[in-house]
């Protein structure tokens, strides 16, 4: 059984101080990974071995920026999705998983119907973050799509996509807004980042 929270969960004042707590932790991957090379390449002229440092920084840091940098970019997609739909408390389980698979989650919608979800960008441990009910979530979005999960109480917004991706019938209820908070594209694939 879900409980409704509020009209969206953009409304409760805890959701957008975790939106921008969001905001300045993706901030703060863009500047560690991007700052230092680019201090070592101005410095390239004034300090010995400076073209060293940014040579092995940028080797160190090039697999992981652009991800960061798409993280940084896709937290849009966190804001339109709370703005959109309404939190919902919903029991969930957090399956084991072994090391370097994706964090994953699982949301039981109906009787017969329980998604499973991975946490996006980077696998976080939901279960453990600031969360005093472990075996509950709050869910804004569509559970075909994905959306975004909090804690109880809305203070640690994380983007979720389907497990196992899939494509849903286009058009149907709910199909036209998860289209334009991107969750779906209009061929009916969920998005995955």
């Amino acid at each position: 059984m879900s409980v409704t929270l509020t009209k969206a969960a953009w409304d409760h004042p805890p959701t957008v101080v975790g939106y921008k707590r969001l905001v300045i932790r993706r901030i703060g991957w863009v500047l560690s990974l991007g700052g230092p090379p680019l201090t070592a390449l101005a410095l390239i002229d004034l300090v010995p071995h400076a073209g060293l440092a940014f040579a092995l920084m940028t080797i160190l840091a090039a697999p992981l920026f652009p991800w960061v940098v798409i993280a940084y970019f896709r937290r849009r997609r966190v804001a339109a999705v709370l703005q959109a739909y309404p939190w919902r408390e919903w029991p969930c389980r957090h399956p084991r998983r072994p090391n370097g698979s994706p964090a994953t989650i699982a949301i039981p919608f109906r009787g017969d119907f329980t998604a499973m979800f991975r946490i996006l960008p980077f696998p976080i441990e939901l279960a453990t973050t600031q969360n005093d009910y472990p075996d509950r979530i709050w869910f804004a979005g569509d559970p075909r799509f994905g959306g975004v999960v909090s804690p109880v109480g809305g203070h640690y917004p994380v983007r979720v996509v389907p497990h196992t991706p899939r494509r849903e019938e286009c058009g149907g209820e709910g199909f036209d807004l998860a289209r334009r908070v991107g969750l779906v594209r209009g061929s009916g694939k969920g998005t995955r980042t």
